[in-house]
């Protein structure tokens, strides 16, 4: 007989999904693999049908496991959208802003912790993880009051600039190229990037891309949705592709299997505080930006310091 699995199990199916490795996805949620596995099989009972396909050389998800997915994921986003509505019934706070923020973001976060949020007067803060989707659609769905991301941001969303950092490319440790201390876009033009979600603004996709090439020749993508940093660094180590990520990234993902690499023709890229222009903004979101305006000097030389 069958029972309802908890959200918790279909969690990790997502984080499983992603990883395509159970030592690896069970270390990023920091429980032990041989739990992280039980849950899994435990999901399988409840559910009724086999997700992953298990060897000793690989993990796949099944192809129920691949059509039950999106489901999952629906899921996952519902019940997260249930207890962020109950928790905003149960604790209005008018002082506080809720802030997303996509993992690459993290120097940000650490400059905003240490020079507005530690020492200055000011609204409460709330963070909450989004990913490169979700930094667009949770502002203009209204889940959160601003991000804190890299740009460009789509039209119809309001940024104020917090630093600018080099972009470098993850490829492989194992690809001819790994051994250099720099290369040119020329020079990566034949590898594929790893491929983003068709919901991703595609702006923000072709600038990560760095497509078209500075020639006008069009990228080639792979077959992947990675919309996480983790995912796509995965990936990158997995053979099946490149990716180019800010330099923040370089001290935020060490991994075996990876190299990154500097593009010497690659633009840098701008970490931004971005919030919706069609969405009213609240007292405590308007007090939050006039602070990093009159700060933002400062954080930009923190930033250029890192």
């Amino acid at each position: 007989m069958t029972t309802d699995p908890s959200t918790h199990q279909l969690r990790l199916l997502l984080v499983l999904a992603e990883e395509l490795h159970f030592g690896r996805a069970a270390k990023r949620l920091f429980i032990s693999q041989p739990a992280f596995s039980r849950q899994i099989r435990m999901l399988e009972e409840h559910l009724g049908v086999a997700l992953v396909e298990r060897s000793t050389r690989r993990v796949a998800l099944t192809p129920a496991g691949e059509a039950l997915l999106p489901r999952v994921r629906a899921v996952v986003d519902a019940v997260e959208e249930l207890h962020g509505t109950a928790d905003a019934l149960s604790h209005p706070q008018a002082d506080r802003v809720v802030l997303g923020s996509y993992i690459s973001a993290l120097p940000a976060l650490r400059i905003l912790f240490d020079r507005v949020c530690g020492h200055l007067p000011g609204p409460g803060i709330e963070w909450r993880d989004v990913d490169n989707v979700e930094q667009v659609s949770a502002l203009v769905e209204g889940k959160v009051d601003a991000v804190v991301c890299y740009g460009p941001m789509p039209d119809g969303i309001h940024t104020l600039q917090l630093g600018t950092e080099a972009r470098y490319v993850c490829l492989p440790d194992t690809h001819p190229l790994a051994d250099r201390d720099s290369l040119t876009l020329a020079e990566l033009a034949d590898l594929p990037v790893i491929g983003y979600s068709p919901d991703v603004d595609a702006q923000w996709r072709a600038f990560w891309a760095a497509d078209p090439r500075p020639d006008g020749t069009s990228v080639r993508y792979s077959r992947h949705t990675a919309t996480t940093l983790e995912s796509a660094v995965s990936a990158v180590s997995l053979g099946h592709g490149i990716r180019f990520l800010s330099e923040g990234c370089l001290d935020l993902m060490p991994r075996p299997g990876i190299r990154y690499l500097a593009v010497t023709d690659l633009a840098p890229c701008t970490a931004v505080l971005a919030w919706s222009a069609e969405r009213p903004r609240s007292p405590a979101l308007s007090s939050f930006q006039m602070l990093l305006r009159d700060y933002a000097d400062t954080i930009n030389r923190r930033w250029n310091m890192l």
